[in-house]
């Protein structure tokens, strides 16, 4: 930030001003005063994200907490669905081998369809509007991944799937 300042000026008092003229000005003793304002540089640009598909899949990269909860939110509704409609817990599901495919394919897909805008220089967050923005996105997969670990844990504890019917 760059900082300009003006000095100096007359100051008088009011009732003063009035009644002595501007003739006595410069006896009267001057009080100088000092402004000081600051300006703003112009901002630089943010530096554009690294497009390297190792610091996508980086511990702190963009990608992996993304992906595993896109994955866990397909997962989670996945898996009440076909809980709901042929009353199988998730963990008869994961050992009838059925879905294995499927799940195979669909994170190949996610996984894919998430990379490659990280990969053309693209953010979650220049993408993100009013109520779907990239950090409820974050939580809703946070969510499914305890949703799914709950499901396990009912099933477990229980011996009988989440949703009885």
């Amino acid at each position: 930030m760059a900082m300009s300042s003006f000095a100096g000026g007359a100051v008088l008092p009011a009732a003063s001003a009035g009644r002595l003229g501007a003739r006595s000005l410069p006896a009267l003793a001057r009080r100088a005063f000092v402004v000081r304002a600051q300006t703003e540089e112009p901002s630089t640009p943010p530096p554009k994200p690294s497009t390297s598909i190792w610091d996508a899949l980086a511990f702190s990269g963009p990608a992996p907490e993304r992906i595993n909860g896109r994955l866990a939110m397909v997962g989670f509704v996945t898996a009440l669905a076909v809980e709901a409609g042929r009353g199988d817990g998730l963990l008869s599901q994961l050992g009838s081998g059925t879905g294995q495919a499927w799940f195979a394919y669909t994170v190949a897909v996610l996984s894919v369809a998430s990379l490659v805008p990280l990969l053309q220089g693209e953010s979650a967050e220049g993408r993100a509007g009013a109520i779907m923005n990239a950090d409820a996105e974050l939580w809703n997969g946070r969510f499914a991944m305890l949703g799914l670990v709950a499901l396990a844990a009912t099933e477990i504890l229980t011996g009988a799937p989440f949703i009885n019917i």
